[in-house]
């Protein structure tokens, strides 16, 4: 499992975000989900994170910006997603599902992203 911190985009907005191979689904938290269109589903999923069962009725349609690159992805809206090692409190939390469609990859050695594999089309069978 890998972990990078960094501040991305979203709607002119910085917001610090935590890439997190070891997290499968990507979420934001409700000052970021205020700038998102968001919908409400129709019953609450629940993740553990930070050693505690977190629950959302919402969902959000995350556009943004890494790097220059524009993303968008699918994300759940919880309260919070915690803070990080440093005590600063993680904005948006990118899981593993998103960072493979949008070709991301960690390089913990040197604490950034390689987006190399960044997709400029995508070719659909």
């Amino acid at each position: 499992m890998g972990r990078i911190r960094q501040m991305i985009k979203v709607n002119a907005r910085e917001c610090w975000t935590l890439f997190d191979t070891g997290a499968r689904n990507t979420y934001v938290v409700p000052a970021v989900a205020a700038v998102l269109s968001t919908s409400k589903m129709p019953h609450p999923i629940r993740a553990a994170l930070g050693g505690e069962v977190k629950e959302s009725n919402r969902t959000a349609l995350l556009q943004g910006e890494i790097e220059g690159h524009l993303i968008s992805t699918h994300a759940m809206v919880i309260d919070q997603i915690g803070d990080d090692e440093d005590g600063r409190s993680i904005e948006v939390l990118f899981g593993a599902l998103a960072m493979q469609q949008w070709g991301i990859r960690l390089i913990p050695d040197e604490e950034k992203l390689d987006l190399s594999r960044y997709p400029e089309e995508f070719v659909e069978f």
